[in-house]
């Protein structure tokens, strides 16, 4: 049977919108059965769609849709290239209709679009799934929303029903690429090695660039040619569940067996179980091998039935973050905002935790508690940024922090300039197992 092309058209929301043409142009160009994948959502990127969608019942979709499906989508119903993406976020039905409206001002036949849904249990009908899993740490007063990770299975079903594009919320990352290769290779539900190589394929391609060598460049060490260019990743999937993975013709970028290697240990916490919910993936036997340019062959993956939960991601109020930073630069800088950052902690620190920063001095590698900087010996640098960040349940409290470092303008100490001031909404997780089939998922023809 064909072996399946299936390209990345992006790898989180906000990702590149000029990705995928580069993507589509090779698929079409390589010919045969084709899908396009869009991975928009990380974990706290749902929950923000979530809010968005409370303000605007309209809205809760990928914000850059339009921008990334108007350069492809032609082409990719031209040439009968699948699109798969959960860039419906909190509101999938919300995804499809601004897809038609798309087609229509392109002068493109209506698409037929599959809409997956079941992911989503913030209503007040499914919250009682939410408070019976989380039990104590369930707190109504704060709650926002909670999803399911769905699996590929509702996706391959809107394939093979004749859906153009298939619109997801929230479904594991490496189901997007897996869902196209069950459609078309007819592996069934307990084909368990043959969908963990998809899965795999899936986990290669999920975030973007990274395997292409954007994750991976560090000058002098590991040198990535045309980085300015880099092309997004294609992995060709084969009927037995293998793969090779390469990218979009004439783009920068590198594919190699260290590029794979890195992506295919990316957020795995055990080789031998990486568990999604379609299939726990073994890849403690599998092979990686450089069959050409750019050309990474991935095979040997095992798999072993899928497990009876699925993973529930609950978000819940968490009060507001402010941050607020000053520049101070030349002679005797770095004194000048360490006495800039003793005069804010004396000002707000019996009211406000403060977590304190001096860029290019001690930033990445300090605490929240202020310990290694105090400890940190007061140099000479003469560019220094001061950064004061806290968060709390009082909104008012973070105002105060943000005009305390604004009145440092004028307050001293001398030559402080560059403020900038951003607050914002936090939001606390609590994940947990919920049993499948308290959560099953739907498909439809939307």
């Amino acid at each position: 049977m064909e072996t399946l092309a299936v390209g990345c058209g992006a790898g989180f929301s906000g990702d590149r919108t000029d990705a995928a043409p580069p993507v589509v142009r090779t698929l079409v160009e390589r010919g045969g059965p084709a899908a396009l994948v869009f991975e928009n959502l990380a974990e706290r990127t749902l929950a923000l769609q979530q809010l968005a969608r409370r303000r605007d019942p309209a809205l809760g979709y990928e914000p850059l849709l339009q921008q990334e499906l108007r350069p492809i989508l032609a082409d990719c119903l031209r040439h009968g290239i699948t699109i798969v993406g959960n860039f419906g976020a909190a509101n999938p039905r919300g995804a499809a209709d601004a897809i038609r409206r798309l087609a229509a001002e392109l002068g493109l036949p209506a698409p037929r679009i599959g809409v997956v849904e079941g992911d989503d249990l913030t209503g007040v009908g499914a919250r009682g799934i939410v408070r019976q899993q989380l039990g104590a740490a369930f707190d109504e007063a704060r709650f926002v929303c909670a999803n399911a990770y769905q699996g590929a299975l509702e996706i391959a079903a809107a394939i093979r029903a004749g859906a153009q594009v298939v619109v997801t919320g929230r479904v594991a990352d490496p189901s997007l690429v897996l869902g196209p290769a069950v459609a078309h290779f007819g592996w069934s539900a307990t084909d368990w090695d043959r969908l963990a190589g998809g899965t795999m394929a899936g986990h290669l391609l999920e975030c973007g660039a990274q395997v292409t060598g954007g994750y991976f460049a560090d000058p002098g060490r590991k040198d990535v040619p045309g980085m300015e260019n880099i092309g997004f990743p294609i992995a060709e999937i084969a009927e037995d569940g293998s793969c090779i993975v390469s990218k979009a013709a004439g783009t920068g970028g590198l594919v190699d067996c260290r590029t794979v290697k890195e992506q295919l240990l990316y957020e795995v916490h055990d080789p031998a179980a990486y568990i999604t919910p379609d299939v726990v993936a073994d890849i403690t036997d599998a092979t990686v091998e450089q069959v050409g340019p750019d050309r990474v062959r991935l095979s040997g993956v095992k798999g072993h039935p899928r497990t009876p939960t699925l993973k529930m991601l609950a978000f819940f109020d968490g009060g507001w973050l402010g941050e607020a930073e000053i520049s101070y630069a030349g002679p005797n800088a770095e004194a000048r905002a360490r006495l800039a950052m003793d005069m804010i902690k004396k000002r707000l620190g019996a009211d406000l935790p403060l977590r304190c920063d001096l860029i290019g001095v001690s930033s990445i590698f300090a605490d929240d508690g202020g310990e290694l900087l105090a400890r940190h010996p007061q140099g000479q640098a003469t560019d220094v940024r001061l950064r004061v960040a806290s968060r709390h349940e009082d909104l008012e409290r973070i105002d105060r922090l943000l005009r305390e470092v604004t009145a440092l303008w004028t307050g001293g100490p001398a030559g402080g300039g560059g403020v900038r001031t951003a607050k914002r909404q936090r939001l606390s997780s609590r994940a947990c197992l919920v049993p499948r089939e308290l959560v099953p998922a739907t498909w439809q023809l939307a």
